[in-house]
């Protein structure tokens, strides 16, 4: 179609683990004329993909890519997600012309430029407004062109006082936030943009995805955007791609393949209830090394003690944990943290905070035994989303036990009457304060 800029098809990289070469100089031959006719690699195995679990073979050849498919429209800001050594980056090479494939085709329409790394296009020994010339010449601009748009690069990378000094003695964030300018600013129609934001501060990671942005929506050029910030993906890119050892897993709407990303690693059919064994599966810290303090149970429930996932917004949701410790403490931190799916925590609380446990702790202190931990979330305070719970116990030793995302409990809204009159997704807390109204008289 006329408004695809990107095309790839059946997109493969192969890499031989270990030394250079094949061993033989008649496999590095039969590879040579293979390639030449356009056939397959003869040494390649059948099937295999990119599983870094899997301790590699000397000699063995490994996909760092496998039949990739996918298309991108002009306009469009595309985020690649997926765990380090998923492919990512060697996907950016290829459609970069950084590497070539070992199979497949891949089509683009306009110039692109790409910031894959620290320095990324930099000559090291040139100055910053060489570095600046020579970039937008490789680009096929002129220099009156590059001339008209260097200051606006040097503003915005912040670099305006250092033009004349040669990069090498740039910083790595300066180096990022020239290349990134360069790179925004020289008129690509395509840019495609790997984790390297990451090295810049906040306040510049803010400009330049406000800049992805603005070039996409007012300018109509793509986007290609690679990271880790789920968040940062979430808030830039209208499409997503989830990548999984070398080939792509997931491709669609971005919350729900972020959603389905940051959830895949989960318990399988995970209830709002956790037993020892369960437990002692996904407790981090000294649960598994040390008798001196255990959780021996994890609910979620409601007022009548009944265990559930689902709960309305008018109803109150009970969290209960039951502790286990065997010397005498004079206290013990229990903490409740209600996180989302990017794990950016919503509201955090701890047993010391009640004045009735630190009225216990006074009079009894924790003998050894088992402790029953029971918190209350009220009725009306949280809005419909999906949440998920992290605990922490920490005793007096300092040992600390985390169960991070241990369950997660769904609520939906319910309004006035149990009648829903507009959305309120977007809100993640929706608490039912305490409201007025009263008729006015009219003045004269």
């Amino acid at each position: 179609m006329s408004d695809t800029v990107i095309k790839v098809e059946n997109l493969s990289k192969l890499y031989r683990l270990g030394e250079v070469g094949t061993g033989t100089i008649s496999h590095d031959l039969n590879r040579w004329w293979a390639r030449m006719r356009g056939r397959e690699d003869p040494l390649a195995m059948v099937g295999q993909v990119n599983d870094r679990t899997k301790k590699a073979q000397k000699g063995e050849s490994v996909w760092a890519l496998k039949d990739i498919n996918f298309e991108v429209k002009q306009g469009e800001i595309l985020g690649i997600i997926g765990k380090n050594g998923a492919g990512k980056s060697t996907l950016l090479k290829l459609l970069s012309r950084v590497t070539a494939p070992s199979q497949g085709s891949i089509k683009v329409k306009g110039r692109i430029a790409s910031l894959l790394e620290v320095g990324t296009g930099m000559h090291p020994e040139m100055t910053g407004r060489e570095n600046v010339f020579l970039n937008g010449t490789i680009l096929g601009m002129t220099r009156k062109e590059i001339a008209s748009k260097f200051d606006d690069i040097m503003d915005f990378a912040g670099c305006s006082k250092y033009a004349d000094t040669p990069v090498k003695r740039y910083s790595s964030g300066m180096k990022v936030r020239l290349g990134f300018a360069v790179a925004a600013f020289l008129e690509p129609e395509i840019l495609i943009v790997d984790e390297v934001l990451a090295v810049g501060d906040a306040e510049f990671q803010k400009r330049a995805i406000g800049k992805m942005k603005e070039v996409s929506q007012n300018e109509g050029r793509t986007v290609l955007f690679v990271s880790h910030n789920m968040s940062s993906i979430k808030t830039l890119c209208n499409k997503c791609i989830m990548m999984e050892k070398g080939q792509v897993a997931r491709i669609g709407d971005t919350e729900e393949i972020i959603h389905q990303y940051l959830n895949k690693n989960l318990r399988q059919n995970m209830m709002p209830i956790l037993n020892k064994r369960e437990i002692d599966e996904i407790a981090e810290g000294v649960h598994k090394n040390n008798s001196t303090l255990k959780i021996n149970k994890v609910s979620v429930t409601d007022e009548r003690g009944e265990v559930r996932s689902n709960y309305f917004s008018n109803e109150k949701i009970i969290l209960k944990i039951w502790v286990q410790t065997t010397p005498r403490v004079f206290d013990m931190r229990v903490i409740f943290e209600i996180v989302n799916e990017f794990n950016n925590s919503l509201l955090l609380t701890q047993a010391s905070d009640s004045g009735d446990y630190l009225e216990y702790i006074e009079k009894n202190r924790i003998d050894e035994g088992e402790y029953e931990f029971t918190c209350e979330i009220p009725a009306n305070l949280l809005s419909e989303h999906r949440y998920y719970l992290s605990i922490q116990v920490i005793n007096p030793k300092q040992e600390h036990i985390v169960l991070p995302k241990a369950l997660y409990f769904d609520v939906k809204f319910t309004g006035y009457n149990g009648v829903m009159y507009g959305s309120f997704s977007k809100s993640l807390l929706r608490p039912s304060f305490e409201w007025h109204c009263k008729k006015l008289e009219l003045s004269i």
